[in-house]
């Protein structure tokens, strides 16, 4: 694909709403990732578009992030044991930090996500649901 109509392909999907995106996915990849933001799809699509025409990361690239090995769930490194408390619906909640995830009612999760979810019974952000983002507020 030469540059100019790559361009112009990454640009059109400026113009495409959730649905548009998502056809323009399933065209050319089958299903689209279950994502609700317009924003974080069009980034993905537009990259993976790049990649399939330009030949995605260098090799270099690849081995510096094997390197980095396996990210780390966010709040693990509070330390095990440490406790998180949240009052939600009259109640205090309160989530243990243990070597391998979170600790809630006698399950271990393995990200603080999948607590707040389990929590809320719908989709949360756990860093921000326990406030451990400054824009948790």
């Amino acid at each position: 694909m030469n540059p100019t109509a790559l361009t112009q392909e990454v640009q059109a999907l400026d113009r495409l709403d959730l649905e548009g995106l998502r056809e323009v996915w399933r065209a050319r990849y089958n299903e689209p990732p279950p994502l609700r933001s317009v924003d974080l799809l069009r980034l993905i699509l537009a990259w993976r578009i790049q990649a399939q025409a330009l030949g995605g990361l260098d090799p270099k690239v690849r081995r510096q992030l094997k390197r980095r090995g396996a990210l780390e769930a966010e709040g693990l490194s509070l330390g095990v044991g440490a406790l998180l408390k949240r009052e939600w619906q009259g109640g205090v909640v309160e989530v243990e930090v243990m070597q391998d995830g979170f600790r809630w009612e006698g399950r271990v999760y393995r990200s603080l996500s999948a607590v707040a979810t389990a929590i809320a019974g719908v989709k949360w952000n756990g860093p921000r649901f326990f406030g451990l983002r400054a824009d948790a507020k």
